[in-house]
């Protein structure tokens, strides 16, 4: 384990790797779902599997790949801090009457025949407003989820809603680090990057909001049941000092705060802090109980089974267990990069992608199988993009096309992955599991394929001029 010498990684060694991950952990959560095993176990055999590879048969030492598990974790640091600033949220806000304002209001205006769409809007204009589709869903959408299911909307429809909203403005805003992360790999200019976008994001929000129309339909025909809903606002009335709209104003507060740039962490503990002082003013709690909601979340005792059910979450502690997933996923990732068996098999891929459709189509299977094998966004924009940037500019296609393939791909997908960083908050915020939302998030598996749409008619690709194409060259 101490040798210096290392062999070449090879394609096989990292198909091995990466197919003896997946099988695992298709095995465990799908073929074996009636055990209900988590995806922990799974990334950590398949860490383990990796990583003798990596020594026994590569060369490489334990401290070689603890330092790329160490690097990986570290870029993913300030997601997982605000992973638990938001479970502290929404302890908080449950406990301040901040959410169960936003229920109670919001049973009075949105009805079932228009819920989704307006679902998918709301947090459309939140996230790009924001440029999080995390404080997104740990804000708004846990207040919809609770409408939506009050209008006898099913809650993994209602999350697919909340989860394509969200994402649209994750990938649209310039607040957002994706939305900035993708046009710095692939060498274009952020503005140049998010009107390239709006060829294939407009038309995945548009066609995403005529099915949640469709769907909603089933639900319009129904007659709402009043009665369950004045029992609902009756059991949260009865469980409230007030439920006044100026409780409101916490969550607009926190979206104006990230509006003017204040940093997510900093507007997000501002949020969990307002949270505080609300229970305390309105509501009548004491500091202690505050602690507590933050910590351990918010145990609601109303006596209406729905309405405990829904309000009984959030504290730091519920999203230890997202944490260790996230942490499991990274240190097989870090392997998997440190290795270079990642880097091998993009190389591969590339070696048979011809044209244009190839090396789009190329560039988006890659995002996609990162966010699988590596389990982060960030880390499926990265490594596709500098692996496939000097090959765009070869073959005269302007950066802006692999940025926008990157976004389209990397950044949407991460939420539909159990085991990814955005799947596994995604799944804890809303309580709803990663493949029972899939098949509704219609904005997030529309994106890859009106972008390999687009890939193969030659639309909206831009090229290179020869003078930029050369420039480029130069500079690469």
């Amino acid at each position: 384990m101490t040798t210096n010498s290392k062999k070449q990684v090879t394609l096989f060694d990292a198909l091995l790797c990466v197919g003896f991950l997946v099988t695992i952990l298709v095995t465990c959560l799908v073929f074996l779902r009636k055990y209900e095993i988590s995806a922990h176990i799974p990334l950590i055999v398949g860490a383990i599997f990796t990583a003798s590879i990596a020594i026994f048969k590569l060369g490489f030492t334990w401290k070689e790949l603890e330092d790329g598990i160490l690097s990986t974790i570290n870029t993913t640091m300030q997601a997982i801090l605000i992973l638990l600033i938001v479970g502290m949220l929404i302890g908080t806000w449950i406990l301040g009457g901040v959410v169960p304002s936003m229920i109670y209001w919001g049973l009075n205006i949105l009805s079932p025949g228009i819920f989704l769409v307006a679902t998918t809007l709301i947090c459309a204009i939140v996230s790009i407003s924001t440029g999080s589709s995390w404080t997104t869903a740990g804000t708004i959408g846990i207040a919809l989820l609770g409408i939506g299911n009050a209008l006898g909307i099913p809650t993994n429809i209602i999350a697919g809603a909340i989860i394509s909203g969200a994402y649209f403005g994750d990938k649209m805003s310039p607040l957002s680090d994706t939305t900035n992360l993708a046009p710095a790999m692939a060498g274009t200019t952020l503005f140049e990057h998010i009107k390239h976008m709006l060829y294939t994001t407009v038309p995945a929000l548009l066609i995403s909001l005529v099915l949640y129309g469709i769907i909603g339909m089933k639900y319009a025909g129904n007659q709402i049941d009043t009665t369950q809903i004045n029992q609902i606002q009756t059991a949260l009335l009865n469980n409230y000092h007030t439920l006044s709209p100026l409780l409101l104003l916490v969550p607009v507060a926190v979206i104006v705060l990230v509006i003017f740039k204040v940093p997510a962490i900093p507007a997000l503990i501002g949020g969990a802090l307002l949270g505080g002082v609300i229970a305390v003013a309105f509501q009548g709690s004491s500091m202690a109980d505050v602690f507590l909601a933050a910590k351990g979340g918010y145990v609601s005792s109303t006596g209406m089974d729905f309405v405990d059910q829904l309000l009984t979450r959030g504290g730091l502690d519920s999203m230890l267990g997202t944490v260790s997933l996230m942490l499991c996923a990274l240190t097989v990732g870090g392997i998997l990069e440190k290795t270079g068996m990642l880097e091998v098999i993009a190389k591969a891929i590339l070696s048979v992608a011809k044209g244009t459709f190839g090396l789009i189509a190329a560039t988006i299977f890659t995002c996609i199988g990162t966010n699988v094998a590596v389990a982060d966004q960030y880390l499926a924009i990265v490594i596709p993009g500098s692996m496939y940037k000097d090959a765009f500019i070869k073959q005269g296609l302007s950066p802006k096309n692999l940025s926008r393939a990157l976004e389209d791909s990397g950044t949407v997908t991460s939420a539909l992955i159990p085991w990814n960083t955005c799947g596994a908050y995604m799944s804890a915020t809303l309580g709803v599991g990663s493949f029972a939302f899939l098949p509704y998030a219609f904005f997030n598996l529309l994106c890859p394929l009106i972008s390999l749409f687009f890939g193969a008619t030659g639309l909206t690709i831009e090229k290179l001029s020869d003078e930029e194409k050369l420039r480029l060259e130069n500079v690469a």
